[in-house]
């Protein structure tokens, strides 16, 4: 029986380690397969993200997926797709384009990271949403909004100890909860909460620090920063504020490499 196979990678992203940073899936194609086809390959794969690109000419068409769903923006996989083209595909490209849902990405190689040019989204003050404090179990010293819900607390120790109840949180009115203090070691600490995406905790979250940037280098008044999101898993970003747009620099793990049959 003959199958179409499709290359599958699988990345860890903004690490240097296996088993560390977050995990993404990678898929090329030669062309779009249907879309209930590739949420079907997104919910096999049962990671945070897949990554699927199509070339076009010099640049590629990239779109991600959840388990669950389509979304408009995904860091860690554009990371991904990045690093397998440029490290397997084409080792002598410098840089990588993308067109995708939120606009034009572009990731470029740097020393040993890689460097990705994304959109910034600045967040707003914002009132405390009613049951906010108890489904996180810490009581929010600021709260913005953007496309997320931007949750400040006093504390690295406070952001590491939260048990969030998903259940809760599942009910606020926000695609997700980034939680947020100053760090020991680095500018910044994080965590991120999705659990209406179809993801209780992602453990390192490139599209929130489009968010992020902008709150702690206003805060912070520079615009260079080192930061680490605090999941299990963990990892580590580098980041730049330009204004409209944000670098978000980090490094990857290959896991897997191997083909999908249909």
């Amino acid at each position: 029986m003959d199958h179409m196979r499709i290359p599958l990678f699988q990345v860890d992203a903004f690490t240097a380690e296996l088993f560390k940073g977050n995990p993404a899936a990678v898929c090329p194609l030669p062309e779009w397969l249907p879309d209930p086809l590739l949420q079907s390959i997104a919910a096999e794969n049962n990671l945070s993200e897949t990554a699927f690109f199509v070339r076009r000419g010099s640049r590629f068409e990239l779109r991600w997926f959840t388990p669950a769903v389509e979304v408009d923006l995904c860091g860690h996989a554009t990371l991904a797709s990045a690093f397998v083209i440029l490290r397997r595909l084409e080792p002598d490209a410098e840089e990588a384009v993308f067109d995708t849902r939120s606009g034009e990405l572009r990731v470029r190689r740097q020393g040993d990271l890689l460097a990705m040019d994304f959109p910034a989204r600045p967040p707003s003050p914002c009132a405390e949403p009613p049951g906010l404090a108890e489904a996180l179990g810490a009581a929010p010293s600021e709260v913005w909004t953007s496309r997320d819900l931007l949750v400040v607390l006093d504390s690295e120790a406070a952001v590491r100890n939260l048990a969030p109840r998903f259940d809760l949180l599942r009910r606020l009115d926000t695609f997700a909860v980034i939680v947020t203090a100053p760090g020991g070691e680095v500018d910044f600490v994080s965590r991120f909460f999705a659990p209406r995406a179809g993801v209780d905790e992602d453990p390192v979250t490139g599209s929130a620090h489009c968010t992020l940037i902008p709150y702690w280098a206003g805060r912070l008044a520079k615009s260079e920063l080192h930061a680490w999101q605090v999941s299990r898993r963990g990892g580590e970003l580098w980041c730049e504020n330009h204004g409209a747009r944000v670098t978000i620099k980090g490094r990857c793990a290959l896991y897997l490499e191997g083909h999908i049959l249909l």
